[in-house]
């Protein structure tokens, strides 16, 4: 797990264009998972656009603070998850 907002930020920004599959809390113990591509990364937040056949709408966005909180899970499709890329 990652320690910062800024190390999550930076561990993204290495994998713009890759695969990914997301887990998200949906609350009410409901647990939302997507897959896509991580298209863009800004200041506070990050950009996922999703595969068309299996939702109803184009893109996501996520904060990082998501992540650290572990609200967002996410796991690229090379079977590496956000911890081991912002450990590069």
């Amino acid at each position: 797990m990652a320690k910062t907002l800024i190390e999550i930020k930076q561990g993204l920004e290495g994998q713009v264009g890759k695969r990914l599959k997301l887990k998200a809390n949906g609350g009410r113990r409901k647990t939302i998972e997507r897959s896509g591509i991580l298209a863009e990364t800004y200041p506070s937040v990050f950009i996922v656009e999703l595969d068309q056949e299996e939702n109803a709408f184009e893109r996501v966005s996520y904060s990082y603070a998501d992540v650290l909180t572990e609200t967002v899970e996410l796991k690229f499709m090379d079977d590496r998850n956000i911890a081991s890329a912002v450990k590069q």
